[in-house]
């Protein structure tokens, strides 16, 4: 359940986890850093995980919404290079970390899991390459009807803030507010506490059929 779905059978990432304590996260924990040595990558068995950057005068701005069954912070961690977003656990979470010595180990029993790496490596790029085209050319009210279905693809509750939104589709706070609303008055969503209700879910498809 990905805010930009990376499209990936969760179940290939299983055996990553297999027979190791998962670390778990309270919401808010602060997995990793954005400029830190990437000296392993995530496995999320359970919860939600928010990806994001942030600039020097500390705005941030949302990359993904990662759900069970996810590989993240894989990028950084294969490159070598300090890693250039940090992430938070949105929910309570189970992780698996995974360094080098598991990766090795994992690809030496089942060497499709390389080819699989790499594909999942490329789904990312491509990921990035549709963010760009949807937050440069695609209307404020298709990208957050976007992004709600991204995170409720069934309809039901959503558990994110305005601000979540507004960092997430590169829109201002009084937009988001502003296009929620007529949402909620047109029957399709409801507004409560840090939770949208997704209630008709086939009216919301039709604002993103642009």
């Amino acid at each position: 359940m990905n805010a930009f779905d990376l499209d990936f059978p969760a179940h290939i990432w299983a055996p990553f986890a297999q027979g190791r304590p998962p670390i778990r996260c309270s919401p808010g924990y602060l997995i990793y850093l954005q400029g830190t040595e990437a000296t392993c990558f995530y496995y999320l068995k359970e919860g939600q995980v928010r990806s994001f950057i942030q600039s020097e005068d500390g705005a941030e701005r949302a990359l993904n919404v990662y759900g069970p069954g996810s590989l993240f912070g894989e990028a950084s961690f294969f490159d070598e290079l300090p890693r250039v977003s940090s992430a938070v656990a949105l929910t309570s979470c189970e992780i698996v970390a995974i360094d080098r010595e598991l990766v090795t180990e994992e690809i030496e029993k089942d060497p499709e899991l390389a080819l699989a790496m790499m594909k999942y490596l490329a789904r990312t790029v491509r990921l990035l390459s549709t963010q760009l085209d949807q937050m440069a050319f695609r209307p404020a009210q298709w990208r957050i009807a976007r992004y709600l279905l991204s995170l409720s693809p069934t309809g039901g509750p959503v558990r994110c803030t305005q601000e979540d939104i507004a960092s997430s589709v590169s829109a201002s706070r009084v937009t988001v507010s502003r296009v929620l609303n007529q949402l909620a008055r047109q029957g399709i969503i409801e507004l409560g506490y840090s939770t949208i209700f997704v209630w008709d879910i086939e009216a919301l498809k039709k604002t993103c059929q642009v």
